[in-house]
């Protein structure tokens, strides 16, 4: 049977999450990278705080978003979410191509160093 939760508490989880993100220093950030995270591609910088829960859905807020300067290239197919302190908030998020079902869609998963890196929006659902 499968569990459920309220949306009360899909809610408080999510809240939760918005204040492990916020509770570095500095805003956190979303690391895009290749296969578990073996080279890290961009950075998306988040504001501080960063985004609102309703419904059981958190919205990150400000976006769009960029790196204007992509670190490395490569093919993207893995991120995660840490705090301004580097500490891992969110892992083993997959990242693809529209289509793909992958956590993090881009318009390309290839990855130039020095190329702008953008993402349109950016929410997470609670289950």
């Amino acid at each position: 049977m499968a569990v459920t939760y309220s949306l009360s508490a899909k809610n408080a989880r999510l809240q939760a999450v918005i204040d492990t993100i916020d509770a570095g220093t500095g805003a956190g950030y979303l690391e895009i990278g290749t296969t578990n995270m073996g080279n890290v591609l961009a950075t998306i910088t988040f504001n501080d705080p960063c985004g609102t829960v309703s419904s059981g859905v958190l919205t990150f807020s400000g976006f769009p978003k960029s790196d204007s300067s992509a670190a490395n290239t490569g093919n993207a197919a893995a991120a995660r979410i840490r705090d301004s302190n580097a500490n891992d908030v969110i892992t083993g998020l997959t990242v693809g191509e529209a289509g793909s079902g992958a956590d993090i869609i881009l318009d390309t998963t290839h990855i130039d160093a020095g190329e702008i890196v953008t993402l349109n929006s950016a929410t997470l659902t609670a289950n």
